[in-house]
């Protein structure tokens, strides 16, 4: 009998799993897969992924004049292992995340993402398999369109919570972006007081007008629903091109049997009334649209501070190893 999963599948969207844990993922065959500072940061906490932790620090030590360098070496090692062994188990992509640190310069966005690719060049993994993350603030989308554009690299904008960040992203040739669902229903229901169900949620709804505006227009970007809080977020959103899920949502959806129909139809969109707008090319008026949705404004920093934090995290208890302590 088929799963719920299995329906999703069939409404059109491409499955990919929001997992550091790769142990866990080739049980519910996604497309592709994502990871992030936090992703990792859990699994890394899991002993049977001390191995790939050892060999990340022996790179580390080798590649660094002072224990600053050799941690920051040792992270882009670990993050391109996780990436790796993904790899192994997927037949598509995995998303790698340049430190969101790094969000506000263009400059360094570049590099990094360019020393990631170089890294999995050198486990013989080409840049077709890796998708770049990058936050969706107006240096990432920036860093995104000169990769995708002087450097044949695909980036994922993630940290979407915004019409205006989607409609930049798109123009910037960014090969997927995330629209970040579940994080958007949070801060709806601490606002409100209230809750959202269904075709209610401003998750939903945020990644539907998102869905309609690139539809309407051809942008070919490809729509990626992420940060999921319940199963119901993503049926709301079958026939989205793709949907990033957790392994408990996941195995949610494979242990039922309810019918998933199509809610998301991109020939529909074509005759929605949808003015275009512009701002690729305009700082300030990206700036001051964005400025003016609350929710998106402090959902991007926290998103980015939370990341940024686990980053950290991470970095010192890799800190201790290169140390040998």
């Amino acid at each position: 009998m088929s799963t719920s999963l299995d329906h999703l599948k069939a409404s059109g969207t491409v499955v990919v799993s929001d997992s550091g844990d790769f142990a866990s993922i080739g049980k519910y065959k996604p497309q592709d897969a994502t990871t992030n500072p936090s992703l990792i940061l859990a699994a890394s906490k899991k002993p049977e992924y001390s191995k790939l932790i050892n060999q990340a620090v022996e790179y580390g030590k080798k590649h660094g004049s002072d224990i600053n360098s050799q941690v920051d070496a040792t992270l882009d090692e670990l993050l391109v292992e996780f990436g790796s062994e993904i790899l192994k188990i997927i037949p598509g992509k995995v998303s790698t995340e340049v430190d969101a640190k790094f969000s506000f310069n263009i400059q360094l966005s570049v590099e990094k993402a360019l020393h990631i690719i170089e890294l999995y060049k050198a486990k013989g993994i080409g840049k077709e398999r890796v998708l770049i993350k990058l936050a969706s603030t107006w240096e990432g989308i920036q860093a995104a369109r000169i990769l995708q554009k002087d450097h044949g690299i695909n980036c994922n904008l993630t940290l979407m919570f915004s019409l205006v960040q989607a409609i930049a992203g798109a123009e910037a040739g960014a090969f997927l972006i995330s629209p970040f669902v579940g994080r958007i229903l949070d801060w709806y229901k601490a606002a409100t007081k209230k809750d959202f169900t269904g075709a209610d949620d401003p998750g939903v709804q945020s990644v539907k007008a998102i869905f309609d505006y690139y539809k309407k227009y051809n942008y070919s970007t490809i729509v990626m629903g992420a940060s999921f809080r319940n199963i119901g977020e993503i049926t709301e959103l079958a026939g989205c091109d793709y949907l990033t899920i957790s392994p408990n949502l996941l195995e949610e959806l494979q242990n039922s049997n309810a019918p998933v129909p199509k809610k998301l139809d991109a020939a529909g969109a074509h005759s929605l009334d949808i003015p275009r707008k512009s701002y690729i090319n305009d700082e300030p008026l990206f700036r001051f649209d964005f400025n003016e949705d609350q929710m998106a404004v402090e959902k991007l920093r926290e998103g980015i501070s939370k990341f940024a934090a686990d980053a950290e995290t991470l970095k010192g208890i890799l800190r201790a190893k290169v140390q040998g302590n």
